[in-house]
């Protein structure tokens, strides 16, 4: 272990008695019940809670006095190779967010002052030969621990007062395999879930469930042929040329006792069967449990049911969106799962298809999916060769990308952002890879293209989560990245990828404030509350594999954004 002082806080409006305010930290355990509670003070997942609706109770900062939002303090977490990715997570005053390299941090929420930090000590010609190093989503809080992930393949406990090492566990062979983890972990009764990376390696996608107490694998769930019935689904051997993997976390439902995850595409990424996929090409079949949503036992780490949203995903729009968002409509308890391929899947609580509807506009990789039961209809399927008029659609990185959406309970509404972008391929025969090893499968040479007859764009939409229908929406001139966050104050915030945050009024989509961060964002943003005082806080600084597509293909300011810096930026009212 590596504890370290010298990162750099900077306090812009400090509030008196700030440090007393945080004095109860620590004082409550986070446990499952807690996160279910979802206290109005904290931010203790991912998406705020289990029910993922990536929400604030909070209401001091309201649609009257958010022009009077102003930078409170800020911080520096340094090394910021490709930006900042993570989600910043909060408990009894103490915000807990991450920097590139897995580097954790612990910060007074009211005043930005460090309270620890720990610096991983990771296999540096390792992170050098990986495609998504070195960034970090995020950690999960649990037991009185902090727990995050690293792309040299292990899951670290660390004391939530002290910073100090509880355990360290080695759970995948990065050396042969070169993938880690990326995503942010999940706490749910006394195990800490966390998935790997792996759609474009020739890995067998695993999830891991850790004993919080003690740092021991209970089980570990292959999302490539991990059931006998799965194993039919790849014809020969494919199954070892892998993929799969569920990067980014997921959600538990306590009625069901059920892990539910998103699962990345198989590789290689681009297949050359064409429409003779399921006899045919590197991977004959459907490859399941790739492109999937997936309920697995939490005691157990056995399936219990699935959807694969996408059957023989030749596209990578996979499933891995982390988005479970549970909500209740006219008796029923429901799920909302988007995904990259720009669709939006209802669940009832055992993944039974409701309903299906479309926030991209610009799909053309199917010409649509059945509303009843979540079928492909007009599969768009490619031969080796060029693939350019029309372009696919949409681009690579997803008509929905990683980064969450939000529902507000108040308002009755799902905050999505939507991606209007395409690509041309070159399609290529490659040898299959069968044997684990350090090497992309991609399959393609791509290109971002615009829409048929139209433009670039972002826009984020104000919807009902169930059938769809459009209450507003704004557009933004390049997709922004980051998440979104709306409250009980009746509020919309977006980060953009120029480094604006954007303030909407929820029911309207009237921006009230804005404020120039400096940088782009592709992170988290949360809000909490100290000491009464209420606090948004966003992750800033640009970088990573989908973000390097912007400055040669939108220019302007992309080509000066630096990208290898990031900060941490808190708000309150003034």
């Amino acid at each position: 272990m590596k504890k370290h002082l010298g990162c750099f806080s900077l306090p812009v409006a400090v509030a008196i008695g700030a440090t007393l305010a945080a004095s109860s930290a620590f004082a409550q355990t986070v446990d499952t019940a807690r996160i279910e509670a979802a206290g109005q003070n904290d931010w203790l997942t991912y998406h705020g809670s289990y029910k993922s609706h990536h929400y604030s109770p909070l209401a001091q900062i309201n649609t009257g006095n958010v022009g009077n939002l102003g930078v409170a303090w800020m911080h520096f977490p340094g090394r910021s190779t490709r930006g900042v990715q993570s989600m910043p997570l909060v408990a009894d005053g103490v915000l807990y967010y991450t920097g590139s390299y897995s580097r954790t941090f612990a910060l007074n929420g009211a005043t930005g002052e460090l309270v620890w930090n720990y610096f991983p000590e990771l296999d540096e010609a390792l992170v050098k030969r990986q495609t998504h190093s070195p960034y970090n989503r995020g950690v999960a809080l649990g037991e009185g621990k902090v727990y995050v992930g690293t792309v040299d393949g292990r899951l670290i406990a660390l004391d939530a007062k002290t910073g100090r090492v509880a355990w360290d566990t080695k759970l995948i062979d990065s050396q042969k395999l070169t993938v880690g983890f990326t995503g942010a972990p999940l706490y749910a009764k006394g195990l800490v879930i966390i998935g790997a990376q792996g759609g474009e390696w020739p890995g067998r996608g695993p999830i891991f469930a850790i004993e919080a107490a003690t740092g021991k694998k209970k089980w570990e769930f292959l999302t490539v042929a991990g059931t006998e019935e799965a194993m039919k689904t790849w014809g020969g051997d494919s199954w070892r040329t892998g993929g799969g993997g569920g990067w980014m976390p997921g959600t538990y439902d306590s009625e069901t006792n059920t892990i539910l995850w998103g699962t990345a595409n198989p590789a290689p990424l681009y297949d050359w069967s064409g429409a003779d996929y399921k006899t045919q090409g590197a991977r004959p079949g459907d490859n399941l449990y790739t492109s999937s949503v997936i309920g697995l036992d939490i005691d157990t780490g056995k399936l219990k049911f699935y959807h694969q949203e996408l059957p023989h995903d030749a596209w990578d729009f996979d499933s891995s969106v982390g988005e479970f968002v549970m909500l209740e409509r006219d008796g029923q308890k429901l799920i909302v799962h988007p995904n990259k391929g720009g669709f939006i899947f209802v669940y009832d609580r055992n993944l039974a298809v409701k309903n299906v509807w479309r926030l991209v506009q610009n799909i053309n990789f199917v010409k649509d999916i059945d509303p009843k039961t979540g079928a492909l209809i007009g599969r768009r399927d490619f031969p080796a060769g060029k693939v350019t008029d029309p372009p696919l659609c949409p681009f690579i990185g997803g008509g929905i990308s990683w980064n969450a959406g939000s529902y507000s309970p108040k308002t009755g509404l799902y905050y999505k952002i939507g991606q209007e972008w395409c690509m041309t391929l070159d399609i290529q025969k490659t040898t299959p890879v069968t044997t684990p090893q350090a090497q992309l499968n991609i399959g393609a040479d791509f290109k971002m293209a615009p829409p048929p007859g139209g433009e670039i764009y972002g826009h984020l939409d104000a919807r009902d989560p169930v059938t769809g229908v459009k209450k507003w929406e704004v557009r933004y001139p390049e997709p922004p990245l980051g998440s979104v966050l709306s409250t009980a104050g009746n509020l919309v915030f977006v980060p953009d990828s120029r480094g604006i945050i954007h303030a909407y009024d929820a029911e309207t989509g009237t921006e009230l404030w804005n404020h120039n961060n400096g940088t782009g964002h592709q992170g988290g943003i949360v809000s909490y509350s100290v000491g009464g005082k209420q606090y948004i806080a966003v992750t800033a600084g640009f970088g990573g594999m989908l973000a390097d597509e912007y400055a040669p293909n939108f220019g302007g300011i992309y080509k000066s954004m630096p990208r290898d810096d990031g900060a941490l930026i808190v708000f309150s009212l003034k």
